[in-house]
Formats: C-alpha cells, structure tokens, sequence
C-alpha cells in the first residue's frame, strides 16, 4: 500500500475497508507510531513527536473520524482500529508503536494480529478489571448530556470520568460547565487543522465501544510476543493503574513504569511530553 506524500508530509493510506487513513511525518531514524487516546487528534501529539524526531522518524496518525482520516462506517469496533493502525504500520515499515488510552488498547489488539510488530509501549489502556471501578463508568451521563445537545457538560464528564487529579478537574461542575460552554462558543478552525471539541466530542461514544469490545479479553493478552513498556502516571485514577497491574501479570516480555507527578494526558501537548518522551527514547532506543 503505497503512501502519497504531500509538501508538508502528510500521507494518506487505505484501511482494509476503503477508508482513508492520514498521518503526519517528521524527524529520521527508525519508523515509530504514536496512537492517539480519546478527545484527541494527531496533532495532540505534536510536541511529543518533536521530542523523539531526533532519533526517529515519528509516525503520528488520525485516528477515524478526526483530522486527517475518513469518517466511522457502520458496525465500527476494534478490528477497524487496528486494519488502520496497520495500513499505516504497512505504509511505513514502523516496528515499533506507542499508544495512549484507547490508543493503547488499539496497539494490545494489533500486538497479538500484526506480526510485523517488535516493540509495543502502552501508556494507560482503559481496561475494564473485575472487582475495580469502571473506566467508563461515565458513559451513561455522557450519552445523556449528548443526546441533551449539552456539549460542555458532556466534556466535563468525559474530563472528570478519566479521574485524574488535576486543578481542572477538581472544579465543581456547576463552575467548569459554563466555562467550558463560554470556551467552545468562541471556537473557531485551527491554523494547524486540529478537530474542534464539538467535532471531537461524538467520537468519545466509539472509544467507549472499544472499551466494552475488549472487556474480559485480558487472558488473550499473554499470547502477546511484542515486548511491552507498560507506563502510567501516579496521578491517574487507580482503575488505570490496576489496568497495568493486571496486563503486567499476564503478558511475557513486559516493564511496569510510573511516571511521578503526571496523570493520564501526559503524552499530550498540554500534559509533560517530554517526560514520556524520555521514556519512549529509552525503551525503543
């Protein structure tokens, strides 16, 4: 599947399905993929890229329905996701991919499908694990708020069920509802291209699916040969921790790593990228 570059290197590849898969390109060295989680576009990686483009040539895509890439097709689930994720891996010859959040459960799917991978790093896959809190024990009020056409309600639940312990998040909902709602009004395109919330705000209800898609598939995760970087923040809730936990006791070849002092959007622009980067230079160095 041949890739066409264009002037500022974006390439485009088709999935399995027909549908369109872009991503953007930087830096030389061996291919690296970074998968991006839930309420997040490629360019939410951008200075995570920019850290590692260096010492390797980052491979950053728009995940279906975002940015870049065509839209969701009916029956979406986790085989879409990871025929994208490979179109990509095929496009590029990458090795190596790093996922956050349902990013990462993309990227434990295609570890145990796509033999063409060697190293996987996971950074906070929303497993669902029995005896613990849901991680989208958020999804009922969300749909309601969405159904509703509250869209600043929807984000702050989408924002407080990731349960980390930020500022932000720790606001009461009667005050972070109208900020969020004055915020999204004045909302207008990006110069970079970057989805808007309103627009990124319905794709939540696809990585939800996903979430549910792979509930109760942890023992299927020790057929996994790719060597695995399981990496968390210690600010993040303890359902993600207890998600690591539990992939840590079943895969092979695996590292536990928390990062002190950050929480579940580490990787992204607006979280500490060059800490996990740090990371991600190590373990794929």
């Amino acid at each position: 599947m041949e890739g066409a570059a264009a002037p500022d290197d974006v390439r485009f590849v088709t999935s399995r399905d027909g549908t369109r898969i872009g991503y953007r390109r930087s830096g030389r060295g061996p291919a690296l993929v970074l998968l991006h989680g839930a309420m997040q576009s490629g360019i939410n990686f951008r200075r995570l890229a920019e850290h590692l483009a260096d010492r390797f040539t980052v491979i950053v895509p728009d995940r279906r329905g975002r940015g870049l890439s065509g839209p969701f097709r009916d029956g979406h689930g986790i085989r879409a996701e990871v025929d994208d994720l490979d179109a990509v891996i095929a496009d590029t010859g990458a090795a190596d991919v790093f996922g956050l959040s349902s990013g990462a459960l993309v990227v434990l799917e295609a570890a145990l499908g796509v033999p063409t991978i060697r190293r996987v790093a996971l950074y906070e896959p929303p497993l669902r694990i029995a005896g613990r809190q849901s991680s989208i024990q958020f999804a009922p009020r969300y749909e309601r708020e969405m159904a509703a056409g509250d869209l600043a309600a929807a984000f702050v639940t989408v924002l407080k069920g990731t349960g980390d312990r930020t500022i932000l998040t720790r606001l009461p909902r009667f005050l972070l509802v109208p900020l969020l709602r004055m915020e999204m009004r004045r909302e207008h395109p990006r110069p970079d291209g970057a989805p808007l919330l309103r627009d990124l705000l319905p794709t939540v209800r696809f990585d939800i699916g996903l979430v549910k898609e792979v509930s109760g598939r942890l023992p299927d995760y020790a057929a996994i040969s790719a060597e695995t970087l399981l990496v968390g923040g210690s600010k993040s809730a303890p359902f993600l921790a207890a998600a690591l936990d539990a992939l840590a006791g079943v895969i092979p070849r695996n590292r536990r790593l928390e990062l002190r002092g950050i929480g579940h959007i580490g990787p992204d622009n607006s979280g500490r990228p060059g800490r996990v980067a740090a990371e991600l230079r190590r373990w794929f160095g």
